[in-house]
């Protein structure tokens, strides 16, 4: 029996072909998940889905008129997936709980330290061999204070490196991280860790409590030289509100990773197309600005045990099992 797989880069297609490579023959598809493309699972019993896949109830509703009867998402995330539709609908919808949280981690102290140090400014500078050092100047993150929102695996690794650099720790969390504390992390309030923090990171997922966790009120609490990083979900910031502190010259700079509208544009090729998200189109005019299409988990480790873990998610299913990363158990 075939398997589906949606959204798949080039990349990542050797790898799901090699862990699936036991179970039924995987047909990868580059077209994401839509209501558009819906119909063309019609007959899959199990496809596979990417991260910014449109799993609303009208898309399921396709999918299981079609005979579609499991989702395996390939991804932590799933706030695009209506998981009453899906238990109404007597679809198994499962995720993957856990992969590499260094990959995320590190490429968000990438993205810190490139704003940070003017890597992108300076690189274009020099392919014009351009070598003067005006407007490249930044700061040791040595003796600062980062502040990480959200200390679970991802949070805490990148605490780690924080303090590898020598830097203050604040966090803030629903639930302490022993592994923090003992790095000398302080848990403090949200507003005072904006208020204090020289490095602002989000590691939190999205759901209804924290869309906009970082809203108009929170950006103004942040130090005019602050740096935000965001690789965690777009939706956690009001990039409209950002648009506004960022035109009125605060922060030493902003590192995006994730974006509020991505979906419909990230993982794809829009050079050719006339913009038409304004806000995206002004946010990256910036020159204190780095935006990136959603690669901090995409490391051959992370999307390794991406697909090992979707492709035990689809034995489970075939088996009749249930493992942690079932969000919709089957009928």
């Amino acid at each position: 029996m075939e398997i589906l797989a949606f959204g798949v880069q080039a990349d990542e297609q050797p790898l799901i072909e090699w862990a699936f490579r036991d179970l039924d023959e995987v047909r990868c598809l580059d077209v994401f998940l839509n209501e558009d493309t819906a119909p063309i699972a019609a007959g899959h019993e199990i496809i596979s889905t990417s991260v910014n896949a449109d799993l609303g109830g009208a898309v399921l509703e396709i999918l299981a008129a079609g005979g579609t009867r499991m989702v395996a998402q390939r991804s932590t995330g799933f706030n695009n997936i209506d998981l009453d539709a899906a238990g109404r609908l007597g679809l198994t919808v499962a995720r993957v709980s856990y992969y590499s949280p260094y990959s995320v981690a590190e490429f968000a102290w990438a993205l810190a330290m490139a704003v940070n140090r003017r890597i992108v400014r300076a690189s274009t500078r020099t392919r014009d061999f351009d070598f003067r050092l005006h407007g490249l100047m930044g700061r040791d993150m040595h003796g600062r204070t980062a502040g990480v929102l959200g200390t679970g695996k991802i949070g805490e690794a990148f605490a780690r490196i924080a303090h590898g650099f020598g830097m203050r720790l604040l966090g803030w969390d629903v639930a302490e991280n022993p592994a923090c504390a003992e790095l000398g992390m302080r848990y403090v309030p949200k507003d005072e860790l904006l208020a204090r923090s020289d490095l602002i990171t989000l590691h939190v997922p999205l759901m209804a409590a924290t869309r906009h966790l970082i809203d108009a009120a929170a950006l103004k609490a942040m130090r005019d030289d602050a740096i935000l990083v965001n690789s965690s979900r777009g939706g956690l910031i009001d990039t409209a509100a950002l648009v506004g502190e960022l035109r009125a010259g605060r922060f030493a700079g902003v590192g995006l990773d994730v974006y509020e509208a991505e979906a419909g544009l990230f993982f794809l090729d829009k050079s050719l197309e006339p913009v038409e998200d304004d806000t995206l189109a002004r946010l990256v005019t910036f020159p204190n600005v780095l935006v990136t299409s959603h690669q901090a988990y995409y490391t051959e480790d992370a999307v390794g045990q991406i697909v090992e873990a979707t492709a035990r998610n689809v034995l489970d299913y075939r088996e009749g099992r249930r493992s942690e990363n079932v969000l919709v158990p089957r009928s």
